[in-house]
């Protein structure tokens, strides 16, 4: 059985964090975080989104903000093994 991340990689999802800033109905001057993540794909993040909608819909928290972050929009610099020695003082 293959992995089910690396399947939707091969499809070009990667993985989405998303931190959603939400207000709840019995503590509105409280701002709560929620931290969410899946794969999905960028720029259009339709997993997210169907995710917000059903938040929208089903959820009695009003949505502040949300962030997002996906390894195709945020990547580390290259690597490379070199060979040599850095000496530490």
């Amino acid at each position: 059985m293959s992995d089910p991340g690396l399947v939707l990689r091969l499809r070009g999802y990667g993985l989405t964090t998303a931190e959603i800033l939400y207000f709840r109905p019995d503590a509105p001057s409280l701002l709560q975080v929620y931290a969410w993540q899946a794969y999905d794909l960028a720029p259009d993040f339709p997993v997210l989104f169907d995710f917000l909608d059903h938040w929208r819909r089903e959820i009695e928290a009003a949505l502040h903000s949300v962030r997002i972050a996906h390894d195709a929009l945020v990547r580390p610099a290259q690597w490379r093994a070199v060979d040599g020695v850095i000496p530490l003082p």
